[in-house]
């Protein structure tokens, strides 16, 4: 019979993973098996300079979680090692970091996970990774907006220029 004092630590930890997924606006569930500590250690470094938090979670404990919040879609992808990346404010930036890293590292393959409470799988997750950062589409954005403008200006001096020489 288990302990009441690990029962209870068990408890927990399930009661964290529930809020980590709930609070999370995009989760990536990876396959570390193969990478050696030092590039472990380089990933978790990545993902926290992108402010990400990572962690090795049993599969039993996770599908617990899922299972609590009615994500039992996720229990497919928990299989083997696990790894699990947790973004608070940018849906973007996990799945950025860990595509760029798998590419270097092909031992970290990505499984699938979560944006914005839907269940996506690896290839959704290597899309959103495609997708340019959220300054990139700001900067998008704005230089469409100042084209109108930009061509309104360059016609009314064409018009002035052509009054003042005629």
């Amino acid at each position: 019979m288990p302990n009441a004092k690990v029962l209870e630590e068990k408890k927990q930890l399930v009661q964290e993973l529930k809020e980590s997924f709930q609070d999370s606006v995009c989760t990536v569930i990876t396959d570390y098996r193969g990478l050696n500590v030092a590039q472990v250690t380089e990933l978790r470094k990545q993902l926290r300079e992108a402010g990400v938090e990572y962690r090795v979670i049993k599969n039993t404990l996770l599908r617990r979680a899922t299972s609590e919040i009615e994500l039992e879609g996720l229990n497919e992808h928990l299989v083997g090692p696990t790894a699990i990346a947790f973004s608070k404010e940018d849906a973007v930036a996990p799945a950025k970091v860990l595509q760029e890293f798998s590419k270097k590292n092909e031992h970290l393959k990505i499984q699938g996970g979560v944006l914005e409470g839907e269940i996506v799988n690896a290839d959704q997750i290597k899309e959103l990774a495609d997708l340019p950062s959220r300054e990139g589409l700001l900067s998008m954005l704005l230089s469409v907006l100042q084209a109108p403008v930009r061509n309104f200006a360059l016609a009314v001096k064409a018009v002035s220029d052509q009054k003042e020489g005629g």
